[in-house]
């Protein structure tokens, strides 16, 4: 899917998050600046955040109080994380909807998420997004909810 601009991606994020719920993981990979924090944003405002949502690059997780808890984990600047300390991360983002960006540097104590995340810069404020539903349970309303997004 292509967004022409922030306020799309966004958007995108907005209609994700209506439908995502209580221990619901979501993955987000892209290049630094893809739109990540962007989406993220997005499905916090979906899921009752009303604080600034930010990257949590220095401070590596933020925990936000909406109508569903939402935790954000930027794990960018872990580096070389073992991982009895990924799963400690991991542990204090329990019951909430889980959004981790750059979640290869926490190798596979992960587990299986709900949703993955391909940002991609398209040149200019465009951005391409690549949606890989992995929970079966949840794929027809997170695919509905992509294919109604930006109509």
């Amino acid at each position: 899917m292509r967004t022409p601009g922030a306020a799309e991606t966004e958007r995108l994020g907005r209609a994700v998050g209506a439908v995502l719920d209580v221990g619901d993981v979501v993955l987000l990979r892209g290049d630094l600046g893809a739109g990540k924090t962007t989406f993220v944003r997005g499905v916090a405002r979906a899921l009752g955040v009303r604080d600034h949502v930010t990257s949590p690059s220095f401070t590596v997780a933020q925990r936000y109080e909406g109508r569903v808890p939402v935790a954000h984990l930027d794990a960018y600047r872990l580096g070389d994380v073992d991982d009895e300390e990924a799963g400690l991360y991991l542990a204090e983002m329990a019951g909430a909807v889980v959004l981790i960006e750059w979640p290869d540097a926490l190798g596979g104590v992960v587990g299986t998420p709900t949703l993955v995340v391909d940002i991609a810069h398209g040149g200019g404020d465009e951005r391409l997004l690549a949606f890989e539903v992995v929970d079966d349970r949840r794929r027809a309303a997170i695919q509905d909810a992509i294919d109604h997004a930006l109509v």
